[in-house]
């Protein structure tokens, strides 16, 4: 059997590959590994709307409780929830059952430490190793010494309470226009902001259990685009299933992403005196754009693989305030440990707030060069060799020499699958969508 961690966390179809056995075996492993000694440990346990949140939080609650910990229940809750309530509450862990943006039929379970920080690599390869090869015994409770589950009913008012702390003042003159992914911000996004005095319009927030992602959210942001302008709103806000990323919908109904978030956020910070070293973390895949905007602010940009769990790393590493991803997954380290779409919101409204401008003006600070990202399908072995092969490597050079004042070259193997991903920047959208299809073509007859 495989690694069962991914980057983040274990994914799988419900019931087929994320079964309830393993579930069960996650909560046990994890329980003993997380807490180590406590004579009665606490794990939180938070999930979205998918239907096989039910079973799957049953089983792992059962695996918590029969390693002698208790299973604190909080029910439909944000991710980035999950990370802030295991600090708020004293857990010694948390847990979040959620497979994010992707669709209804797969689920997920990743654990946070006790300060909500997802787990370094050799934590989770201690939790597989006990799992696939029974590498450690676990001590299994009986009687008294067995956990409970305890639920807790208004977690969500607590969270909701959290983020009202992030920003100064209220949101009052503000038409809101939410898209709740169906998912588990449908309660919290709209409390948080009527509690702030915003005048707020929802779709998308009538989760049954199948129906998260469905055409919706920050993947699918097109509804909430005629919306905004159907109502006149100065702000759409698109979450994703979990809620843990932002796509934002400024009033004419044009989208703004993580990349334009991150410029319009980090230039105000910086204003403030509060962005640590005028630096921003961001990953190899945001927009050529982002870059210029914060060169020409004298702000400095720092790179790194595709992932938040990298620019977490890299963001603890220096200090830094503010990092994330084009998918709008940001981390606001002064405030949380993960990526937060409500808390990335607040963030931006404030910045709307306190400039007085409209959401197009502040997008408008970056200007978004054109992006092409073309897959080749290559042999999962052969993935990685792209650039031991010199037809290959020769063409990129010369594509690399043609964009090299004015756009560039991206080309990375897919982390999941049998992909190699060609990504050209540049001023002319035709030209490098030729060129993108072309190496991509190549790359397949080289690699297929």
């Amino acid at each position: 059997m495989g690694r069962l961690f991914g980057t983040d966390g274990v994914r799988g179809l419900a019931n087929r590959e994320l079964t309830c056995d393993l579930a069960y075996k996650l909560g046990q492993a994890g329980a003993y590994v997380l807490t180590g000694e406590k004579h009665k440990p606490r794990i939180l346990i938070g999930r979205d709307t998918r239907i096989s949140g039910d079973m799957l939080e049953a089983a792992l609650a059962a695996g918590i409780c029969s390693v002698g910990a208790d299973a604190i229940v909080v029910g439909v809750l944000p991710t980035p929830a999950i990370a802030y309530l295991a600090r708020h509450y004293g857990a010694d862990a948390g847990a979040v059952i959620s497979a994010s943006h992707n669709p209804m039929e797969y689920n997920g379970i990743k654990f946070f430490n006790s300060q909500g920080y997802k787990l370094p690599d050799e934590l989770e390869n201690r939790i597989e190793d006990i799992i696939l090869d029974k590498a450690e015994e676990l001590p299994l409770s009986e009687g008294a010494d067995l956990g409970r589950i305890v639920r807790i009913d208004d977690a969500v008012d607590e969270y909701v309470e959290f983020l009202k702390s992030t920003i100064e003042g209220d949101l009052k003159g503000f038409r809101i226009a939410l898209d709740c992914a169906n998912g588990a911000a449908y309660e919290a996004a709209p409390r948080l902001f009527e509690a702030l005095g915003a005048e707020v319009h929802t779709i998308s927030n009538e989760p049954n259990g199948v129906n998260i992602n469905a055409g919706c959210g920050s993947t699918h942001p097109e509804k909430l685009q005629e919306f905004v302008k159907e109502l006149g709103a100065d702000v759409g806000l698109a979450f994703d299933g979990d809620a843990d990323r932002l796509i934002a919908v400024d009033e004419k109904g044009e989208i703004v992403d993580g990349d334009q978030i991150m410029v319009m956020c980090a230039l105000c910070m910086s204003e403030r005196g509060v962005l640590k070293d005028n630096t921003v973390v961001t990953t190899v895949m945001s927009n050529l754009g982002l870059d210029l905007a914060l060169k020409k602010a004298g702000l400095t940009s720092v790179k790194t693989k595709v992932g938040d769990r990298y620019v977490l790393e890299k963001m603890l590493d220096g200090g830094f305030s503010i990092g994330g991803e084009q998918s709008g997954h940001i981390i606001f380290l002064d405030h949380n440990t993960t990526g937060d779409g409500l808390l990335t919101a607040l963030q931006m409204l404030g910045v709307m707030k306190r400039s007085g401008d409209k959401l197009s003006k502040l997008a408008a600070q970056m200007k978004k060069y054109p992006q092409v990202l073309v897959n080749a399908r290559v042999s999962e072995q052969k993935k990685h060799s792209y650039a031991d092969d010199p037809v290959i490597r020769e063409e990129i050079g010369k594509i690399e020499s043609r964009f090299k004042d004015e756009g560039r070259v991206l080309i990375r193997p897919s982390g999941t699958e049998p992909l190699v991903r060609v990504m050209i920047e540049g001023a002319d959208q035709k030209e490098i969508e030729e060129y993108a299809v072309k190496l991509a073509r190549l790359i397949e007859e080289r690699l297929g």
